[in-house]
């Protein structure tokens, strides 16, 4: 996930709104451990790999609000409402 931007030689959280510092932009990615269980069935948060909430929760520290639907899938019955 990328969490943050390099523009030269400075750390910012913010997406540069400026071409010429989007252009210079390095990103800094943060890695997380996947999962190979097939999560189409799951309904429920709490049912999801220890690994699959944890994305969630990093996902939602840092855009700095509560994930409130995740998605496991294509269908429409395939979605979490939390």
């Amino acid at each position: 996930i990328c969490e943050a931007y390099e523009i030269n030689g400075k750390r910012t959280e913010t997406f540069p709104s400026q071409i010429d510092d989007l252009a210079a932009a390095k990103p800094i990615y943060r890695t997380l451990k996947g999962w190979q269980t097939d999560i189409c069935g799951v309904r429920s948060m709490s049912d999801l790999p220890p690994e699959a909430m944890e994305y969630v929760k990093v996902v939602s520290d840092l855009v700095g609000v509560p994930v409130e639907i995740v998605s496991v899938g294509p269908d429409r019955e395939q979605t979490i409402l939390e």
